[in-house]
């Protein structure tokens, strides 16, 4: 009988011979890549299994299976070399270390809501991988210490349902879509319905587990507190590879109140938004009220603007109607609107999932929206006068299948410095806005639909934020800038680094600079390491890197 080594050997052998075209050609970017593998990883585990070449009658499924921008799995979009699903950190580990030596460019994905496709696409390097983390989702939950280690690859619902089936009475303040990946969310902030009690997702990180750009695994104590600052807000695919979050629990009631109300122009929607523009960001933190805005009608009934006021209430009916009464009785809710729940039916809620949907769909992790799409984001700090509403409403019948988000923020969002973590976006802001505009058909013009997408944005400049007009780091936008041919350069980052960070880029340059000098970890808006002879020169707050 063969023995475990030599299984293992004879099995490599088998798949290397498998991966070759003819026994004298020069090993491939995956043989070498496969062989380096074996010989850096801590495990006998058949790592053959988990890699996928282009001419894999799998890689398309994988390739797919986690993306939501349609635009990035489209014929020209750039396609990976292979993509490597790694089952335990030590392959994480010899991923990085064989990238390394072999001078692969990588590309990581958690849970494939990059809205630029950055994680699984790369439009400045040929060629590239992916490292795709779907089969690292491990979930602990300790209740008695209101704790959860959670996998990056694991998706935000199957963390919110793990967390219900130890307590109705704990929760998490993360994303509302529940196939987010939570590696990625986290890097970037991850906001929710519970925000303005609690913060951000990335405000509730206790302690991190990454791969460093030396393949090293590192917490929070041997990757020191300036790295475990940059990474819970200062976006992904910059300073490493997030194994692992620690998150800290937090207090939900047991029954919990959401409700939609929804108002056309006709019903008065104008001058019902102005008004929660002055009220959303002030009322009561236990309620968080967002807006949906979008067209509804068609040619034959005339098309109009319908604003949907869908919020989540941590109590239950009877204080909420009380707080509405009190600080927003224009919407005008009644009993009849309100639905009382459990947290996690609330998570079902704001998902999308149809009334009586068991919370277990959540296990599924699959995106529930697919589409071609393009996005942009902006910060309010002064509410849009009715006049500018009202312009807005013109902007938006012009296009197919638009839709706004407004977020409210205040609250707890409004009680952290800027400089808490990366995510700046704090004390005076009203609300965030997110910009989407969707079409189904692959033989469209994308064109059209994203020229209208930068026609609306420069409308909106006159309302946003200013010096810098603030933008969210998880609504990725190449718009605003990106690297250019196989690097990064600061000179051409600060330009989105400012809109995503504020004074936030330039701490967010130092720490890049002493983690990760080779830029390892880098793509289309990563965070620039400046050059040894040069950080001193370009970046006037890095003075002190060495």
């Amino acid at each position: 009988m063969l023995s475990s080594t030599s299984l293992r050997f004879s099995v490599l052998l088998l798949f290397l011979s498998s991966l070759s075209h003819s026994s004298c050609s020069r090993p491939s970017v995956q043989e070498s890549f496969a062989h380096c593998l074996s010989l850096n990883s801590d495990k006998s585990f058949p790592f053959f299994a988990s890699i996928y070449a282009q001419y894999n009658s799998s890689f398309t499924t994988v390739l797919n299976s986690s993306a939501q921008n349609l635009r990035y799995l489209l014929p020209s979009a750039p396609k990976p070399k292979f993509i490597f699903t790694p089952t335990s950190e030590s392959h994480v580990q010899a991923a990085v270390i064989c990238s390394k030596k072999l001078n692969i460019h990588i590309r990581v994905r958690s849970g494939g809501h990059d809205y630029e496709g950055m994680s699984y696409v790369s439009e400045i390097e040929n060629p590239f991988i992916v490292i795709d983390l779907a089969k690292l989702r491990g979930i602990k939950v300790d209740i008695q210490y209101n704790t959860a280690w959670v996998q990056a690859g694991a998706t935000i619902g199957e963390l919110y349902y793990r967390i219900s089936q130890k307590s109705y009475v704990h929760g998490f303040p993360a994303g509302l879509c529940s196939s987010l990946g939570v590696g990625g969310h986290i890097t970037g902030g991850a906001y929710g319905s519970m925000m303005r009690k609690y913060g951000l997702g990335a405000d509730n990180v206790v302690d991190a587990k990454i791969v460093d750009a030396n393949g090293r695994i590192l917490d929070r104590k041997a990757m020191g507190e300036d790295l475990f600052w940059a990474i819970r807000g200062g976006g992904g695919g910059s300073f490493g590879i997030l194994l692992w979050w620690k998150i800290k629990l937090v207090p939900v009631p047991q029954t919990v109140t959401v409700f939609t109300v929804t108002k056309t122009l006709k019903q008065g929607a104008t001058s019902l938004l102005h008004r929660w523009q002055q009220v959303a960001p002030f009322i009561d933190e236990d309620l968080f009220i967002r807006v949906l805005i979008q067209p509804s009608g068609n040619k034959a009934t005339g098309r109009t603007i319908s604003t949907s006021y869908n919020a989540l209430f941590l109590g239950d009916s009877k204080r909420l109607l009380q707080v509405m009464s009190k600080s927003f009785p224009e919407l005008g809710i009644t009993i009849k609107d309100c639905l009382e729940t459990s947290w996690i039916k609330s998570v079902l809620y704001f998902a999308g999932f149809p009334n009586h949907t068991p919370p277990e769909v959540l296990l599924q992790g699959k995106p529930t929206f697919k589409n071609y799409f393009k996005a942009k984001s902006d910060f309010v700090r002064d509410p849009i006068p009715e006049s500018g509403l009202e312009g807005l409403w013109k902007k938006l019948l012009e296009e197919e299948s638009p839709l706004m988000i407004w977020n409210p923020y205040g609250g707890m969002m409004s009680k952290f410095p800027e400089s808490k973590s990366p995510f700046p976006h704090r004390n005076g802001i009203l609300y965030k806005i997110q910009y989407v505009t969707l079409w189904e058909n692959k033989y469209e013009d994308a064109t059209k639909h994203i020229n209208w997408m930068r026609g609306l944005y420069d409308y909106m400049a006159t309302y946003a934020s200013k010096s810098p007009r603030e933008a969210y780091v998880n609504y990725r936008d190449l718009d605003l800038g990106m690297n250019k041919n196989n690097g990064t350069s600061y000179e051409k980052a600060i330009a989105w680094g400012k809109m995503y960070f504020k004074g936030n880029f330039e701490r967010l340059v130092k720490i890049k600079s002493k983690v990760d000098p080779e830029n390892v970890f880098r793509h289309e808006q990563s965070i620039p390491p400046l050059a040894v002879s040069k950080r001193t020169k370009k970046c006037k707050k890095c003075n002190k890197l060495e």
